[in-house]
């Protein structure tokens, strides 16, 4: 094999690009891009411990807006079972005021007709006794041929009638 019989003669040359390679790769790769590599991966690492800290501190602003959140909910509850309340007591009163009128305006409206009513009887008494008393003097006349004062015939009547 002749590339095996040259290697001898060429290898010091070989090992010169050797490293000559190996000094460009080290300074340009190594000194050149590696550091720029090195600090996007930095800047990438503080961002996501910045946003890791930033969602730690929303989390913990959520937390509390949900804890006032629970408690202004609780406070309203409370306040409408109140209002509600207060409202079901109110109406309570304004029914219980709505009968108490309604019951004495049907009190008054039966005085009212007890009170017609003791008219009517009292009249119709009267007119009961006008006409027995007005009876009494001709069943008088007729049977027994004797006139009767019509206030004496009344006053009959009226004493038969309180009996």
């Amino acid at each position: 094999m002749p590339q095996l019989s040259q290697l001898s003669q060429v290898y010091l040359s070989q090992f010169l690009w050797l490293a000559i390679a190996l000094a460009f790769i080290f300074f340009v790769i190594a000194r050149g891009m590696v550091p720029k590599i090195q600090a996007t991966v930095d800047t990438r690492e503080r961002r996501i411990a910045g946003d890791l800290e930033a969602a730690q501190k929303a989390r913990a602003a959520a937390d509390e807006t949900e804890l006032q959140w629970r408690n202004n909910m609780d406070a309203a509850r409370i306040e409408g079972a109140r209002i509600s309340q207060e409202a079901k007591q109110a109406s309570g009163r304004e029914t219980e005021a709505k009968v108490k009128a309604a019951a004495e305006n049907i009190n008054l409206r039966v005085e009212t007709a007890q009170a017609q009513i003791r008219k009517a009887v009292e009249s119709a008494r009267a007119e009961i006794e006008a006409v027995a008393a007005e009876a009494t003097r001709e069943m008088v006349a007729r049977l027994t041929g004797i006139n009767v004062d019509p206030e004496e015939a009344a006053a009959a009547v009226k004493a038969d009638f309180n009996v």
